[in-house]
């Protein structure tokens, strides 16, 4: 073995995880089979916000300790690609959510004039949303930066790392269907419209949880991303014409002015939802290594990264016990 820890996968929850074991120390490379911006979390809209994803008693703390990091980042948003915008989640109360809604600083119900026509109830904040594309590149630099090493390398078990790192990190998303023969993970498929922004400088979102169709809008620098779906059991990564209208025209009921945005292109993803919520734990690899799993994160892997990959480096830790080269430190 010539390593510490290998992480496979290259999203963002492979990214973060990678950064975290680095900066304690640990010799990290990452292993992706594919490039950051042709992974899932590329095609992110990624609005911080804890989203179709399980255990709820676990969630809650990893997406604070996320929210912590993304507060800080938002103070450089060119750089890390992350800013604090207020926005509505419209049809949501206070009631339903969680004991993690008490710590988001200015979460409040929305006034009857801040809702649009049709609905009753909604939430407002001002909360990271992530420009992906800039996000990914950041986290990389990152990672390079505390001595990570990346490496563009396709594997068919993890007994291939195994040889080469005391410790492997799984974090493959829908991968881990076939390589950890989990078959609870399924895709839940989301499409999106980018157009250019009309002018519309706040995020929306409204969910229909009795039907594959939601409903939202997220500003991004030179774009607004138009959503969207989540379709379950749909492995279909190709962009659906007719649902394509079909989100124009749900989004341009909230803001006319969207209706006449020209089309600057459609994404398509699979989420990676597993029926059990979130896999973060250890086993035995043969040989005497040890394989960790951090995946099945649903529609919340940005969330949710930063706490899922401490959680996760603390499995590592009690396997390599303290490193030796003391611990290292990433500008935020």
């Amino acid at each position: 073995m010539s390593g510490d820890v290998i992480v496979v996968g290259g999203g963002v929850i492979g990214l973060t995880t990678a950064i975290v074991l680095a900066e304690s120390g640990r010799g990290v490379q990452l292993w992706t089979r594919d490039a950051a911006d042709s992974t899932t979390s590329a095609v992110a809209g990624a609005l911080w916000w804890p989203y179709r994803i399980e255990p709820k008693e676990r969630v809650g703390d990893w997406s604070l300790a996320s929210l912590r990091v993304y507060e800080k980042l938002a103070a450089n948003p060119a750089e890390s690609g992350v800013r604090l915008v207020p926005g509505i989640q419209a049809g949501e109360r206070l009631s339903a959510l969680g004991p993690w809604a008490a710590q988001v600083q200015g979460l409040r119900a929305a006034r009857a004039d801040e809702l649009p026509e049709g609905y009753t109830a909604g939430l407002w904040a001002r909360i990271p949303l992530i420009d992906m594309p800039v996000h990914l590149g950041w986290l990389r630099r990152r990672l390079e930066s505390a001595g990570g090493t990346l490496h563009t390398r396709a594997i068919g078990s993890f007994a291939e790392a195994a040889d080469r790192a005391r410790v492997v990190v799984n974090c493959t998303g829908l991968g881990a269907r076939e390589l950890a023969a989990d078959d609870q993970l399924l895709p839940v498929r989301g499409q999106l419209v980018l157009v250019e922004n009309p002018g519309i400088e706040e995020w929306f979102t409204a969910v229909d949880h009795a039907s594959a169709e939601t409903t939202y809008f997220f500003p991004q620098p030179g774009r607004l991303i138009l959503g969207g779906t989540a379709e379950e059991g749909d492995w279909r990564l190709a962009p659906d014409p007719a649902t394509a209208e079909e989100i124009m025209a749900r989004c341009a009921r909230i803001r006319p002015e969207i209706a006449g945005a020209r089309i600057l292109g459609h994404r398509a993803g699979l989420r990676p939802a597993r029926a059990a919520g979130v896999r973060i734990e250890a086993e035995p690899l043969p040989g005497g290594g040890l394989l960790i799993h951090n995946y099945g994160h649903g529609g919340a892997g940005v969330t949710v990264a930063w706490g899922c990959a401490e959680a996760a480096a603390a499995l590592a830790g009690q396997a390599l016990g303290s490193p030796a080269s003391g611990r290292r430190t990433g500008s935020m």
